[in-house]
């Protein structure tokens, strides 16, 4: 029996653990269909900023950076999505790139928006649409500079001059950020599955796979079960916040909505992390009587760090294209998709550079840390010794994309998680399997980064 050597309280503990995580689980995953998907504002953000850098992409560069007209391919995009169901300004924008045939315009023009300018614009459209003819003053449109791709929309609808703010050089910026969007994950794919062959080559040619000794601590299933479902679900996710939310909170009265978001998240993760980790030192320290940080109990094996770094991104360089496919799988499978990470919006549409700061430092430092610690320096180890590798690998990484709490996004991170246990077991590092998270969530930021106009 597999808890045979536990107390019935450490029985009892961890039933109620399990079904608490299973019912915050369900709702978790349930709340997350009703997120909608960031990829269609990743693929708008991305057609404005084609739109913005036209004048600076070279004539023989065109057809590939630019195929159909962005503004055309914005409005159909924002055509197939109900009215009601757009934002404030995208509502604007599906009006202002219409047709003046175009039967929504007359159905949607007199709409009541929130935004007393955009509530102006829509006046001014509406004379525009009435009157062809109808010649608005630019200055009135000052207002919206800070905005610049609906500027640009304006200066076309109203035919006035926006040179002034989209600049030779605003735009050649522009243009740099389109060539890294689209070359950056492209060279990525093929130096990854150039790798990927290599090394299945080398596994297909040597008949065996270079598994590298992976030590577990003396821990029971049971105390997994504990950690998971006690410290990281429990205490993690359902007690934690109430004391990080309620902390900012009382200190957020005055600064920005974006920078008190970005605190939420921040202290959130680091609260969220502390049950878990606390519980990590307990049971090292209960099997060592003592705890001290220069044993590397969970094989962080940082030396050589040259080497540990390299494992970590041959790695992240591998896992890259299966990622990506069971993405394109997916989003050919299920069209709009929901249940995108919320913070993967706040990062798309964040202007508050200290707000930014933390949102990076928790996406490419703490959580890739923690998470590696939780599920591939305790779980993975545990769950391969009693069931063996394979078999570990897979409810690992499995554990992994359920805690996400994401279910469009659980097949690309199941993958992600085989990819970071292998990494983990492979190079006989933990550290590289932190190093290939970091990197990976590293990639993710700075191409929300890029997007931002």
């Amino acid at each position: 029996m597999i808890f045979k050597n536990s107390s019935k309280s450490k029985l009892t503990l961890a039933f109620i653990s399990i079904v608490i995580t299973f019912f915050v689980w369900q709702q978790g995953l349930r709340d997350s269909l009703n997120r909608p998907s960031v990829s269609f504002d990743i693929s708008q953000k991305e057609q404005e900023i084609a739109e913005l850098s036209v004048q600076s992409i070279p004539v023989n560069l065109k057809k590939f950076f630019i195929i159909d007209d962005p503004v055309d391919q914005i409005n159909k995009s924002l055509s197939d999505v109900s009215f009601e169901e757009l934002t404030e300004r995208n509502k604007l924008i599906r009006i202002i790139t219409s047709e003046s045939n175009d039967s929504l315009i007359y159905e949607n023009i007199s709409k009541d928006f929130k935004d007393k300018n955009f509530k102006f614009l829509i006046d001014e459209i509406e004379k525009k649409s009435n009157n062809n003819s109808y010649k608005a003053n630019s200055d009135k449109f000052d207002l919206f500079k800070g905005d610049r791709f609906l500027y640009h929309l304006l200066s076309r609808k109203f035919d006035f001059d926006d040179s002034e703010l989209i600049t030779k050089s605003f735009s050649r910026k522009m243009f740099f950020k389109i060539l890294a969007i689209r070359l950056i994950p492209l060279l990525t794919i093929l130096i990854g599955s150039i790798l990927a062959l290599k090394i299945l080559w080398k596994t297909i040619s040597l008949k065996k796979f270079g598994w590298k000794e992976i030590k577990s601590l003396d821990l029971e299933l049971i105390d997994m079960v504990l950690l998971i479902a006690g410290g990281f679900v429990v205490l993690g996710e359902v007690v934690s916040p109430l004391f990080s939310i309620s902390l900012v909170e009382l200190f957020s009265k005055n600064i920005s909505n974006e920078l008190s978001q970005s605190l939420k998240i921040f202290f959130g993760y680091i609260f969220m992390a502390i049950p878990p980790l606390w519980i990590v030192f307990y049971q090292i320290k209960s099997l060592n009587g003592e705890f001290s940080f220069k044993k590397d109990y969970l094989q962080f094996n940082f030396l050589p760090i040259k080497y540990a770094i390299f494992q970590g991104i041959i790695g992240w360089l591998t896992i890259v294209p299966f990622v990506l496919l069971i993405s394109l799988i997916m989003n050919s499978l299920i069209d709009n998709q929901n249940g995108s990470n919320p913070l993967l919006e706040i990062v798309l549409n964040n202007n508050n550079y200290l707000s930014f700061f933390l949102l990076l430092v928790t996406t490419t430092l703490l959580a890739p840390l923690f998470e590696e610690i939780i599920f591939r320096g305790i779980l993975l180890p545990t769950l391969s010794r009693d069931f063996g590798v394979i078999s570990g690998i897979i409810v690992s990484a499995f554990i992994f994309a359920l805690a996400h709490l994401s279910l469009g996004e659980m097949p690309p991170l199941f993958v992600l998680g085989i990819g970071l246990a292998i990494t983990r077991i492979a190079s006989g590092s933990l550290f590289s399997s932190v190093i290939m998270h970091s990197l990976w969530n590293g990639l993710t930021f700075l191409n929300l980064f890029l997007l931002r106009t």
